[in-house]
């Protein structure tokens, strides 16, 4: 059997090893476990062992680790496990107050507990439902505030369904009670009653059922009665795909790295190469926190960490062709562990597939009339996650002329609150008949370890000003001019907008022949609104990577997570918040660049009962890298190649103008 690559995720049988290893070493107790994966390869073997696979020589053998969170009781710990000696390195007890990412298997638990338990019952017996209406529950993260107590709390949020129907939306009809659990011993804590006018008064009368109507998505129950005419627009590739994937590695259009599924992020791009140059050592998503604006107890609290309090892979979706993915299509699936230490299999969860984007670049000669013209193809990889309410899809798009592409679609179903008969607030939008959408915000964090040419960069960026008016140089005063600042010791750059200020990873040790400068790799992010809560406050101290559009730390091992490796519960940042410091030097060093994405949601009519996809994206793209443009080598666009048909031509046999039948 071949060893796996370095590189390679985590297999069933090592997770098997992981939870034997484990439960050996507690033989007495029953270890619940949190999460199971593989520990990154230490950098510094790692490129050695990249560089000799790359000459041609055997690498000298790197043992792969992998990390456990799991609890003894209430003793929540972590241990590090070497895979290729089997052995267990390390397993301490976590500090008191740290605790681990919600687990899944618990939180159906509550769930259901949550409607069958008596103090709820009672709540419900109030509400007078008739035979086709039921209770259903949405556990949340409870987040904190000054009065959270250090043990792991479930908030259940409760609504109203169709019981005729199982995909009835509920969240169109929330209630006004909301019981809190305790997340391991399923113990109920206490109930909070929802505030639901335009302060923070509270409640408690629950509202006798009067019929106000759901608002439905399913095409079953949305009232849609006709339907537009769609014809098929299929995507094909006859020929077969110009990628290739053996294990995790992926070939593509002169791009070779490694696309790795994991249980926090989803997936991990490594070993970044275009024309045989390094451009990135590892792509993720690191953190998104998605904080709430109700400023009412207890919505105050509603702050989710999507990734270290959930998991991105564990709750990656199993995407399905000709749906979430068009064309010729290859899936990864992602391994994880129940919380009995049983593998489960989330299958299809990473699409990797070719698609059209227009033009790549087009010129006319006008005195010819002659064309030159080659349309742009680009290589995605995809991870789509359903944490509760929402969807994220996030893609990794690569293109021929050398950018790499973050894109991120927010859809799913805006998370809801109750609202009294004619109240209107401005923190919310009313979505329906008593049911109020709190404005939020998105905010994510993507982790670039950059490789431009090496591992010796430099983070700058470059403003433009006007020049000084009416002088020698200027005396039509329209001269304007760029300025370049460098980053020396960790920290952030703030935003300029109407400096056209723009973020650029440079190596300076290597100069292109056609500039005369460093070669670079530019970071396209237009500017946007950074968290809202004020600084002092725990959804500020906990998200520390949100407050700005650009970080630069010193590279470590395993400084990987935005906000800490711990978030849920958290009373602050363990990540960006310590590591940027003002103090490590960044400059022409092995250094990490953190680029957050942010968007503030004030939610529209039109997002509900389902949201369109909101889109938003990231580019790395080549910036002084290559001396001229590095498309040159691809194809002109022919219609013999690509067989386009007129309209009037669509409707004739296909054989008459199209191409051979597809795989």
């Amino acid at each position: 059997m071949v060893a796996p690559h370095p590189f390679d995720q985590i297999t069933p049988q090592e997770l098997d090893l992981v939870v034997k290893l484990i439960k050996d070493a507690h033989p007495e107790e029953k270890p619940h476990f949190a999460q199971i994966d593989r520990l990154d390869p230490p950098k510094k073997a790692m490129v050695a062992y990249l560089e000799a696979e790359r000459q041609g020589v055997a690498p000298h053998p790197i043992p792969r680790r992998a990390y456990a969170y799991f609890y003894v009781g209430s003793d929540f710990h972590k241990a590090l496990v070497n895979l290729s000696f089997k052995h267990v390195i390390c397993d301490i007890v976590l500090p008191e107050g740290v605790i681990g990412p919600v687990i899944v298997d618990d939180v159906a638990v509550i769930e259901k507990l949550a409607v069958e338990h008596p103090i709820c019952k009672a709540e419900v017996e109030k509400l007078c439902l008739p035979d086709n209406i039921h209770i259903v529950c949405d556990p949340w993260m409870y987040g904190i505030d000054a009065d959270t107590p250090k043990k792991p709390l479930i908030q259940c949020y409760m609504y109203l369904a169709n019981k005729n129907h199982p995909e009835s939306n509920h969240y169109s009809l929330p209630l006004k009670f909301s019981p809190i659990f305790e997340a391991l011993t399923h113990e109920f804590v206490r109930m909070d009653y929802l505030p639901s006018g335009a302060d923070e008064t509270t409640v408690n009368e629950t509202t006798v059922w009067d019929e106000f109507p759901l608002v439905e998505y399913h095409p079953d129950l949305n009232g849609v009665t006709k339907l537009r005419e769609l014809k098929p627009l299929i995507i094909s590739q006859p020929e077969g795909v110009s990628f290739s994937v053996e294990g995790h590695k992926i070939k593509w259009q002169d791009w070779e790295f490694y696309a790795v599924p994991n249980a926090r992020e989803g997936a991990a791009l490594y070993d970044i190469h275009f024309k045989g140059r390094s451009v990135i050592y590892r792509l993720s998503l690191s953190e998104m926190t998605v904080p709430y604006g109700d400023p009412r107890a207890p919505f105050h609290r509603k702050q989710a960490f999507d990734l270290g309090d959930c998991g991105f892979g564990i709750n990656g979706d199993t995407l399905n062709l000709g749906c979430e993915c068009l064309g010729v299509i290859q899936y990864l699936d992602t391994h994880v562990i129940t919380s009995t230490g049983k593998v489960k299999t989330n299958p299809n969860s990473v699409c990797l597939h070719e698609q059209d984007a227009g033009i790549l670049y087009k010129h006319v000669n006008y005195r010819t009339g002659h064309t030159v013209v080659a349309r742009r193809r680009e290589f995605v990889v995809q991870i789509i996650a359903t944490v509760a309410n929402y969807e994220y899809a996030c893609q990794y798009i690569f293109d021929q002329v050398g950018e790499i592409k973050i894109s991120v679609r927010a859809t799913g179903i805006l998370s809801t609150m109750p609202i009294d008969r004619d109240v209107d607030v401005n923190y919310g939008t009313l979505v329906g008949p008593r049911v109020m959408a709190a404005y939020h915000q998105h905010l994510l964090s993507f982790r670039i370890d950059p490789a431009i040419d090496g591992h010796q960069n430099t983070v700058v960026y470059d403003d433009v000003y006007k020049m000084e008016p009416n002088t020698t140089l200027n005396p039509h005063n329209v001269g304007f001019y760029s300025e370049r600042s460098y980053v020396e010791k960790a920290g952030h750059i703030d935003q300029s907008p109407f400096t056209n200020r723009a973020y650029k990873i440079i190596n300076e040790n290597v100069i292109n022949p056609t500039t005369k400068k460093p070669v670079g790799y530019k970071i396209v992010m237009p500017a946007r609104q950074m968290i809202m809560a004020s600084e002092g406050s725990f959804n500020t101290r906990r998200a520390k990577f949100a407050t700005e559009q650009i970080w630069v730390t010193k590279y470590e091992d395993d400084r990987l997570y935005a906000a800490g490796e711990f978030t849920n519960q958290s009373s602050q940042d363990t990540g960006i918040g310590e590591w940027a410091n003002g103090v490590d030097n960044v400059r022409n060093t092995d250094n990490i660049v953190w680029c957050t994405l942010g968007f503030t949601h004030i939610p529209k009519a039109e997002d509900f009962p389902v949201m369109p996809v909101e889109m938003h994206e990231i580019g790395i793209t080549p910036f002084g890298f290559f001396e001229k443009n590095p498309a040159l080598d691809i194809p002109q666009a022919t219609n013999k190649f690509n067989k386009s048909v007129l309209v009037k031509d669509a409707n004739k046999n296909a054989s008459a103008s199209c191409c051979k039948s597809s795989l």
